[in-house]
């Protein structure tokens, strides 16, 4: 039962930043929350706070990238919880075409419903091959998030 609700949280949050609004996400960060995304990338590390996270969460939006969870996972007390979400992310471009495709897994410690920390598995070589292309075709701008 929790894990199913925990899938339909985080099911409509990544509907609101596939849309452009990360206030649904931003609403699960505690303000301390530190984020990680290992790797040789512009993505990489992450970030350490709520407001620099935001940050990183708006160039994700900005780029229109599509994030969409297949599995979510949640267990323990409310005071320690551990969350695993396993899904998929791409990038369609205009002329292009599908320009970026990965798989990830987030692993989190969430507290009291705020995500406390994160960090975020993929395939690297394929976001270094999306780096590329962004540097490529000079594709960093795009829509303001809300």
């Amino acid at each position: 039962m929790l894990s199913w609700l925990a899938g339909k949280m985080i099911a409509r949050s990544m509907k609101a930043i596939r849309e452009g609004d990360m206030a649904p996400t931003a609403a699960l960060y505690a303000d301390d929350v530190k984020f990680r995304f290992p790797g040789k990338n512009s993505f990489a590390p992450g970030a350490e706070g709520k407001a620099a996270l935001e940050e990183w969460l708006g160039r994700f939006i900005r780029l229109g990238l599509q994030i969409y969870p297949d599995e979510v996972a949640l267990t323990g007390w409310p005071w320690r919880q551990t969350i695993s979400v396993r899904g998929h992310v791409h990038l369609d471009d205009p002329q292009d075409g599908r320009v970026y495709e990965n798989r990830y897994v987030i692993w989190g410690h969430m507290r009291w419903g705020k995500m406390r920390e994160y960090e975020v598995y993929e395939d690297t070589e394929r976001t270094q091959a999306l780096d590329a292309w962004l540097e490529r075709t000079g594709k960093e701008a795009g829509p303001s998030p809300r």
